[in-house]
């Protein structure tokens, strides 16, 4: 006699469900008994009506199969200083005008096994900076990656000038990085700033090789660009490369080495073609100019920025349909200032 056993089990992490188990023992030569068509669809029914009513706090992980919509997220008060040790309870999320719930919020603490730190330096050896400035950038770069030492950080290397190279894979070892910045010094070549092709080529680098989101850890993604602000030769568009970034979840930051006029003389720098793209201010990152006699205090700040943010993501009640976004808008309750790394998402391709 066949003989075959099924056990189907559906927990979540809620005291108001108990484990369902269906357990069904069929034999072939019993033509009376209900199919394991029948069983199945009713264990599926019954674990679909348990995910409804299960109530999400920030410890529990309930899984249902509409994907959330994630967000990244910094928050300055008002003199610009970033805001930490905030709480979901601090935010209210607007999707096309109409508050949704926070399912998930998650900051950025000092622990290795928390959220993944991945950040692409992509540096511009077109000949913009002298050797006595890209020493000043390979220090101040190296003091950065000091201050993210006890965060669960990667970091990954390249340059540009008439073409992208990856210098380094992404690595948490910071003797790989200081032979990297040390080659990096002698390797400069062509006149030609394909700026907007290394960010998209660091953010495909990103996507490919950096740590995923392992559990309920979900990566912080950066790329950090160093140039003078005039790309040139680009094959990709500043809207392409947008575009990408906000799918990966990547915010875009600049270093710029600050041009001036003659009419404004040293008190203002000349806006930037790169900065007039939008690409840093649309991807939730931040334009800043470097002071060539120190890059230190610049990348302090980018270190405080980084490690200050949250993740926050919702259940979209209705999922749109393919192409179709929707916009969404983040608010502090007390009035906090917050840029968000995109405004709006559609389901991944």
């Amino acid at each position: 006699m066949a003989r075959c056993d099924i056990k189907m089990t559906l927990s979540l992490q809620s005291d108001r469900i108990r484990r369902v188990v269906v357990r069904c023992v069929c034999e072939d030569r019993i033509r009376n008994q209900v199919s394991f068509l029948t069983i199945l669809t009713i264990a599926f029914c019954l674990g679909f009506s348990a995910k409804a009513v299960a109530q999400n706090t920030e410890s529990d992980v309930i899984r249902v199969d509409t994907e959330l919509a994630s967000f990244e997220i910094s928050v300055t008060d008002s003199a610009g200083k970033p805001v930490r040790n905030l709480t979901a309870a601090d935010f209210k999320i607007f999707e096309n005008g109409t508050e949704r719930s926070v399912d998930f919020f998650q900051p950025i603490r000092l622990r290795d096994d928390e959220r993944p730190l991945s950040i692409v330096f992509a540096l511009d050896v077109s000949g913009s900076m002298t050797d006595a400035e890209l020493l000043k950038l390979r220090d101040a770069m190296q003091q950065f990656i000091d201050r993210l030492a006890d965060y669960n950080s990667y970091f990954a290397v390249m340059t540009f000038s008439m073409n992208v190279k990856i210098a380094q894979p992404f690595t948490n070892r910071r003797d790989r990085l200081e032979r990297t910045f040390r080659q990096i010094i002698g390797d400069r070549r062509g006149l030609s700033t394909h700026a907007y092709d290394a960010v998209d080529d660091a953010i495909r680098l990103i996507e490919r090789r950096s740590p995923k989101a392992i559990g309920t850890r979900v990566p912080r993604r950066a790329v950090i660009v160093v140039t003078d602000g005039f790309p040139v030769g680009d094959v990709v568009a500043p809207e392409t490369v947008i575009e990408r970034a906000n799918e990966a979840e990547t915010s875009v930051y600049a270093l710029i080495l600050p041009s001036f006029s003659r009419i404004h003389g040293n008190s203002r720098p000349v806006m930037t073609p790169f900065e007039a793209s939008g690409l840093v201010e649309r991807t939730g990152g931040k334009s800043l100019y470097a002071n060539q006699r120190s890059y230190e205090p610049i990348f302090a700040a980018l270190a405080e920025e980084l490690t200050s943010s949250y993740a926050i993501a919702f259940y979209p009640e209705r999922v749109p349909k393919d192409n179709e976004y929707a916009d969404v808008r983040i608010e502090s309750v007390s009035g906090l200032k917050v840029v968000q790394n995109r405004t709006r998402y559609r389901p991944p391709r």
